[in-house]
């Protein structure tokens, strides 16, 4: 246990964005899900368009570096296109 008064400070900072970050990379992973299972039904297309918009907040709040909201956006468009293409 820290015994300096700005590193108390520090660490109470600390663990509040640890959770604000992991509540937000929760939301990631299941938007990224629920477009990936609604590929090849109507819903795809809205279900693709929250899943990127979560990923550019995520990159706009600074959870998630630029070029890794990049490539997952890439990647889960190109995992809806296969498999919407295969049904």
């Amino acid at each position: 246990m820290a015994n300096i008064k700005s590193q108390i400070k520090r660490n109470r900072q600390s663990e509040k964005a640890r959770l604000r970050n992991r509540a937000i990379r929760s939301e990631l992973h299941t938007r990224t899900k629920a477009a990936e299972a609604a590929a090849g039904t109507d819903n795809e297309a809205e279900a693709l368009r929250l899943a990127i918009r979560r990923i550019d907040k995520a990159v706009a709040k600074g959870v998630l570096h630029k070029n890794t909201g990049a490539r997952q956006k890439s990647r889960l468009i190109a995992r809806v296109r296969a498999a919407s293409a295969a049904s």
